[in-house]
């Protein structure tokens, strides 16, 4: 606790006490509920002396909670307020409220803005659909880039060697749907970049068809916009609709963004 770690990939040196603070953050931001110290020492693999002293820390500063107990972790409430701070101040989520808005209403189905973060999206925005049968989407949440028409749209816009890079050569099955070959995604990676748009055939959530586009303003581009339908809606002209109108919001959001 406290020493430095020098010789990092960056040529610089990291603070050991930060870089556990923040690998602990995303262990809890990344698991849901609450957990035990030893199940988190099993995780993270830190001397389990440093590890509660480190716990007992963050519990004191809020951003970890325990539960009645005091024996059990969670994410606290920090994080949440640190998270809506950057959800409040990014330039972008700004630029395309009226946008999503105006997709939302045109498609009356739900609506999502996520960024590309490594080899996951992470959702920014979302308008829910007007029908009773629709996704939920929560902002703020992780998925796998590849099993989302987000992703898929924001991966076309890399060329094959850098996706090669980027994912591994077996991808996580979300669904029994998922593309889990990386050959196979380039392949479907090539066709994205010739027609526009990105599709998600059930690939994360059964029974849903999800359809994504990328907002080019910056190359390659790291935010999308994606439109999400119930299978049992999803009718051909409804899809068409659908496209267009995703094709000419990317359009007026590419504009909205121009500057950033």
């Amino acid at each position: 606790m406290g020493g430095v770690e020098s010789g990092t990939a960056n040529g610089g040196a990291q603070v050991k006490s930060a870089v556990r603070t923040v690998e602990l953050l995303e262990f809890f931001a990344g698991r849901p509920g609450m957990h035990t110290l030893a199940a988190v020492q099993e995780s993270v693999g830190y001397p389990k002396s440093s590890l509660y002293m480190l716990l007992r820390t963050l519990v004191d500063l809020g951003w970890i909670e325990t539960d009645a107990t005091g024996t059990r972790y969670g994410i606290g409430v920090r994080a949440l307020l640190v998270g809506t701070s950057y959800i409040d101040g990014d330039e972008v989520v700004a630029a395309a409220r009226p946008t999503l808005d105006r997709l939302a209403e045109d498609t009356t189905e739900t609506i999502h803005l996520a960024r590309l973060d490594g080899t996951d999206v992470v959702y920014l925005a979302t308008r829910q659909s007007q029908h009773y049968l629709r996704p939920f989407t929560r902002v703020g949440r992780r998925l796998p880039a590849h099993a989302t028409s987000l992703g898929k749209a924001l991966l076309a816009t890399h060329d094959d060697e850098q996706v090669r890079r980027l994912l591994p050569a077996t991808l996580e099955a979300v669904t029994e749907h998922t593309i889990t070959d990386r050959e196979r995604l380039i392949d479907e990676l090539r066709a994205i970049r010739e027609r526009g748009w990105a599709v998600d055939r059930e690939e994360n959530t059964l029974g849903l068809r999800c359809f994504g586009v990328a907002i080019p303003y910056r190359t390659p581009a790291r935010d999308a916009i994606s439109c999400s339908v119930p299978v049992a809606r999803l009718t051909p002209g409804h899809e068409q609709m659908i496209r267009d109108a995703l094709l000419d919001a990317r359009d007026r959001l590419t504009l909205a963004t121009r500057r950033l």
